[in-house]
This record gives structure tokens, sequence and C-alpha cells, in this order.
């Protein structure tokens, strides 16, 4: 299956560079050009590394058994392929692309909300909480309990990112709250999918180990409260900063 081999090479190349470019915005000064710059590359490897994903998808939906042979020496059935690695990998490109546009959109248009809602913009996160919960119909068909666990996250961050879109007047620190949680968020997709899928070519039979999802969940949860605490914290310390040389009444 050459177009499917096609998009996993494109697939592991961009995702394999943009994660590690993923700990430079992360881990280094915010608002630098570096951060800017490198993060920008980032946005784009990620974007090309879901759609490189959802043609890896849509292969597979057509064609379980030659795309999958390892799963098939396991007597996987066809249609526990099809679930996993077509509608599974499917949401979650889908996912990814959805959290990678709103991190980069929420801080782009900080200056004028009211472009966030764009109908494009607003379609991704609805698309996303339908392929959520499209994706947890398929794993209840098949008693894939990973499948229906995960897609929550989807509809929760559709639905999260739709509040702060309509939101009349968000504060002027939401833009860099919602920029943290996608793209941390779009990091969380990328690896998770990388540990568990990735898996398969190295040992077949733990795909859908728990363990394998866990750990970048659980990781980027720390990064994204640790970063969004800081964010808080700075704005409070201005804010307190502000109150206390304002002058009082003659």
């Amino acid at each position: 299956m050459w177009p499917f081999e096609a998009f996993l090479f494109v697939h592991i190349a961009c995702g394999a560079v943009g994660l590690v470019l993923f700990w430079i915005p992360t881990l280094g000064r915010k608002g630098s050009q570096t951060h800017r710059r490198v993060g920008h590359w980032y946005a784009r490897l990620m974007l090309v590394t879901a759609s490189m994903a959802i043609g890896m998808a849509i292969t597979t939906l057509f064609f379980p058994i030659e795309t999958h042979p390892r799963q098939v020496a396991l007597a996987w059935p066809s249609y526990r392929i099809e679930g996993i690695f077509g509608w599974m990998m499917l949401y979650l490109a889908i996912l990814t692309i959805h959290l990678v546009w709103h991190g980069v959109v929420a801080i782009r248009n900080k200056k004028n909300h009211p472009a966030n809602r764009h109908w494009a913009n607003v379609a991704l996160n609805v698309l996303t909480i339908v392929a959520a919960l499209y994706c947890a119909y398929r794993g209840w068909l098949i008693d894939e309990g990973l499948m229906e666990a995960f897609s929550l996250v989807g509809v929760a961050s559709g639905l999260t990112n739709l509040w702060f879109i309509y939101r009349a007047e968000p504060s002027r620190i939401m833009y860099q709250l919602e920029h943290v949680k996608a793209i941390v968020g779009s990091g969380i997709s990328v690896y998770t999918a990388f540990m568990a899928f990735g898996f398969v070519r190295l040992n077949p039979g733990h795909a859908l180990n728990p363990k394998m999802w866990a750990i970048p969940l659980a990781v980027g949860l720390v990064i994204i409260i640790y970063h969004q605490m800081r964010i808080r914290l700075t704005y409070w310390r201005s804010r307190a900063a502000l109150a206390t040389a304002k002058p009082g009444p003659a």
C-alpha cells in the first residue's frame, strides 16, 4: 500500500521534527523572537503531520487488512482495525488541527476578538465535537473503552473554545491562556499518537496500552497548569503594582 506508506513517511518525518521543536517555545522565554519563529514552524509541521494522519486513516478505512498486516497477524478483526486505526486516528488528526489552529488564531486575534468568530474557525470546533462523538460511537460498537474515553477531550476542547470565541470581552490574559492550552494540547495529542500508534511497529500487541496514552497526557497537563498559573500570577502582580502606584485623592 504505497499511498499509506507515503502518508506514514511524511507523517513521521514532520511529526518527529515538530515534537522536538515543541520544547523550544515551551521551555524558552515567552514572546521572544525565537519563541515566535520556532512556534510558527511547529504549527506548520503539526498541520502537515495531522493532514498525513487523515490520509492514513482514510486509507485504513478503505483497506484495513492491507495497511495493517501486523494486526492481521495478531488475529485482529478488520472492524477493530478500522475503528482504532481508521476512525480514532481520523478523530485525533482533526483534534490536532483544531488545537493548533485555535492556539495560533487566539493569540493572533487578541486585538480583534470578533475575528475569532469567522465561520471556518467555528466550523472547525463543531467538526471536532462531531468527530469526537462519532469516535465514541465507533468505540462503543467495538467495545473499545479507550476510544470512548479519549473522545471526551475533543468534546471538552471544542466546547471551551466556542465559549471563548463567543465571549463578549475576554480579559487580556485569556488570549494567552487559550494559546497555552491549545498549543500544549496539540503536543499532547501528537505525542499520544506517536507513543500509541507508533508503538505498533515495535510491539503491536501493546498498541492500546493505557500507560502509553497516559504519559503524554500527564506531562502535558502539568505544563499547561504551570504556564497558566505563571500567566495569572504575572497578571495579578502587575495589577497589584498599578494599584499601589496609583495616587490617592488629594
